[in-house]
């Protein structure tokens, strides 16, 4: 794609006829959208393209309250995480009503009582880390660490400043699974630390996107992961893992310069991304505010 990296007039000539974004032109689906008109809403525009992406938005939430991957699709999935990330002003969006209600339903199946007696009748090794119900990518499957860290950020946000005591519970929990689901390195992959047997490594975009939702968490806790998020980031060449490392990195009091030059964007996301890494550098963080 090539869009150039920090230039929303890349962003808003992406969008589609129908209002939303596709992930490289063509139909729209949820997670660019959304994701565009939150990079919009970062950087001061509020015209016609954000008011049409909401519109896109609204139309194709479902009537459980979620959101699906795309219109086509007849199932609520992690997704609704992102529209919930509109919430407050700067969006105008509201608070996307049943979306905080849809994802206090849902919870990685490794969690729950059934899984775990079924791996004790089997004889299976009990995993610490199953202990804390973490979020999945789609209903009654196992909970990862990507889903789980953008539905704490997307919680946490809509639910300020009076969240209940099941939302507080479930942040706390939510926490508690990326600190159980942290590689021996220090950052985080897709949420299995080994595999095979083998301890397996992090990679840039998860370490980033746990980091940034580990926000508040004490620093004594998070030292040895900051200083991977750190080497990752003057390693890293991608626009996506620059960006949610450089959001992490922001949030946690840690400099990080302005992305390298020549870094290019595959495609919508990554162009939203770099924006929102951005703003967040200047003082505008809209995933926490």
């Amino acid at each position: 794609m090539g869009l150039v990296a920090s230039d929303p007039r890349s962003l808003l000539a992406l969008e589609g006829r129908d209002g939303g974004w596709g992930y490289r032109g063509g139909s729209s689906w949820t997670e660019p959208t959304a994701y565009a008109v939150l990079a919009l809403a970062a950087c001061g525009y509020a015209g016609e393209a954000t008011v049409r992406g909401l519109e896109w938005l609204r139309r194709a939430q479902r009537r459980d309250g979620g959101w699906p991957p795309h219109p086509a699709v007849d199932t609520s999935t992690w997704v609704t995480a992102l529209p919930l990330l509109l919430s407050g002003e700067r969006s105008g969006w509201g608070d996307a009503g049943g979306a905080a209600d849809w994802l206090l339903r849902q919870s990685g199946r490794e969690s729950g009582w059934l899984h775990r007696l079924r791996a004790w009748m089997l004889g299976t090794p009990s995993n610490a880390a199953e202990r804390f119900p973490g979020w999945p990518f789609y209903p009654r499957t196992a909970a990862w660490v990507a889903p789980t860290a953008l539905t704490i950020l997307a919680l946490e946000k809509a639910t300020r400043p009076n969240p209940s005591a099941e939302v507080r519970e479930r942040l706390e929990a939510g926490r508690a699974f990326l600190l159980a689901r942290r590689c021996r390195d220090g950052g985080w992959n897709h949420g299995s630390s080994r595999a095979l047997g083998y301890e397996a490594g992090s990679y840039p975009e998860t370490t980033g996107v746990a980091l940034l939702a580990l926000r508040g968490v004490p620093r004594a806790q998070l030292g040895r992961s900051l200083g991977v998020a750190e080497e990752a980031y003057r390693r890293c060449r991608s626009a996506e893992g620059l960006a949610w490392l450089r959001l992490a990195l922001t949030v946690h009091g840690v400099s990080a310069d302005a992305l390298p030059a020549g870094v290019r964007c595959r495609n919508t996301v990554d162009a939203a991304l770099v924006l929102l890494a951005e703003a967040a550098a200047q003082g505008r963080n809209l995933f926490i505010g």
